[in-house]
C-alpha cells in the first residue's frame, strides 16, 4: 500500500496519530504512530489504525467530511 503523509495530532493522553492518504483508493487512515506513556485506552496501539469516525478517538479535525 503506497501512502501519503497529511499530517500528524497528539492526542490529550498523548498518543500520537499520523494520518495518511492510500493514493491508489485516495482512502484517509489514521494510524496511532507512538503511545503516550500515560495513555489509560486499550484501543491506542502503536502502528494500528484508529476509525476516523469515532469521536472519542480521533478529533472531528481529523474525520473525513461527506460532501
Amino acid at each position: 500500500m503506497l501512502v501519503r503523509l497529511l499530517g500528524f495530532l497528539t492526542l490529550g493522553c498523548g498518543c500520537v496519530v499520523g494520518r495518511y492518504r492510500e493514493i491508489g483508493t485516495n482512502r484517509e487512515v489514521a494510524y496511532i504512530e507512538e503511545k503516550g506513556g500515560a495513555c489509560p485506552s486499550g484501543w491506542h496501539r502503536r502502528n494500528h489504525t484508529v476509525s476516523l469516525k469515532r469521536r472519542t478517538t480521533v478529533p472531528s479535525a481529523f474525520r473525513t467530511r461527506v460532501a
